[in-house]
């Protein structure tokens, strides 16, 4: 999950359930528990900054998503994060929640870090240092915008009916705002290939009104406290995320159905999540030969029988034929770094004057309008005349 989406799930998460806390804290130390939330939800990512300053050409295999991500050294972080702000807040003068309540909210930003990136597909080390395998439950792509709005509107809507007397232009400047975020991200969705359909781009507006102006019957939207707003976008969250799920485990059936029905012999297979929507998917199954891939829409099937009927189109990406150049790559220790964090890689072999070159990608990263597979590890040999 991209970052600026972590800070926005802390601040909603701080500010739901951590920021009012009764008569006796007072307005300054509300405001350092929801800062706290936030700086607890972004903080896995300064293993971002060690693969900068790292010389190593797989850092961002290796490092990121590792220990600051980990379940077992949370509770290490929220202390020392605790700590840390309370000796900080304590050389300025400020107020701010008790070591322990500052620890536990700490604790709450980044296991909702940690949460949100399992959810991806790019795999999350949860157990290092003790156990250093990837874990990944393939619920959301990496940025997802639904998610985002998600999180967003609830603090903006409490913003916007904070002051009866500005919650009619606060509420116009919010839909406009959100309406010109939709179409802009409508638009760079169809530029690399992965757009909305009309529909969608449609309802959107139409929705974000109701959304916004509904709260306004009876002035009921006035009187909702602000943490109220923001635990209906954590619980709103928790839907989207079972929708995802259920939609994910829609897809995967139809990927073992294939594999069944083909009597495949494979390594592993999977679902997994493709922009912009729950509703698209991409199916592989790997096999000693290659990987079998599709992309599934879960949707169609789902309202008529005919779709229903036709199974996903697969397409077969076959892995060069095995010889000494491959073998001899798989033995180098950065490929088999590669291939500890690869789940479904495709092996390529090329001649290319005095040179064989060995290819290996990962099609869980995939590739649009003739750009190349991200995260395509390459391995350049001289061919030697004669052998």
């Amino acid at each position: 999950m991209d970052t600026i989406t972590h800070g926005i799930v802390g601040a909603l998460i701080g500010k739901a359930f951590f920021a009012e806390q009764g008569p006796t804290q007072s307005e300054q130390a509300g405001r350092a528990a929801t800062v706290a939330a936030t700086l607890g939800s972004i903080f896995p990512d300064v293993d971002v900054g060690a693969e900068l300053l790292s010389r190593n050409d797989l850092a961002i295999l290796q490092i990121h998503r590792n220990v600051t991500h980990s379940f077992l050294c949370l509770p290490i972080f929220a202390v020392g994060l605790a700590t840390l702000t309370r000796w900080y807040a304590r050389r300025r003068g400020w107020e701010t929640p008790s070591w322990a309540a500052l620890t536990v909210i700490y604790a709450a930003g980044l296991a909702s870090h940690i949460l949100l990136d399992l959810a991806t597909s790019f795999g999350t080390m949860i157990w290092s240092p003790w156990n250093y395998t990837r874990a990944a439950w393939d619920l959301v792509f990496i940025i997802d915008f639904a998610m985002t709005t998600i999180v967003l509107l609830p603090q903006t809507a409490a913003w916007a009916y904070r002051e009866r007397e500005r919650s009619l232009r606060r509420t116009w400047c919010l839909w406009i705002f959100f309406t010109a975020c939709m179409v802009l991200i409508a638009w760079l969705a169809q530029a690399v290939g992965f757009g909305f359909s009309p529909w969608t781009v449609a309802a959107a507006p139409v929705m974000l009104l109701a959304l916004f102006f509904l709260p306004m019957w009876h002035g009921w939207g006035l009187r909702l406290r602000r943490s109220s707003w923001c635990r209906t976008g954590v619980y709103a969250l928790i839907v989207y995320l079972g929708i995802c799920a259920a939609a994910h485990h829609a897809a995967l059936r139809r990927v073992e159905e294939f594999a069944a029905s083909h009597r495949l012999r494979f390594e592993r297979l999977g679902a997994l999540p493709l922009p912009p929507s729950a509703a698209h998917w991409e199916g592989l199954i790997r096999t000693p030969d290659g990987v079998w891939e599709a992309h599934i829409n879960v949707w169609n099937g789902l309202f008529t029988e005919r779709q229903a009927e036709k199974p996903p189109a697969f397409l077969f990406i076959a892995d060069s034929v095995p010889n000494g150049y491959l073998e001899a790559a798989e033995q180098l220790p950065k490929v088999r770094t590669y291939l500890w964090f690869a789940r479904f890689p495709v092996f390529r072999f090329l001649e290319r004057g005095n040179q064989a070159i060995i290819e290996v990608s990962d099609l869980r990263f995939f590739s649009r309008r003739s750009r190349p597979t991200p995260f395509t590890f390459r391995v350049t040999f001289d061919v030697i005349k004669g052998t």
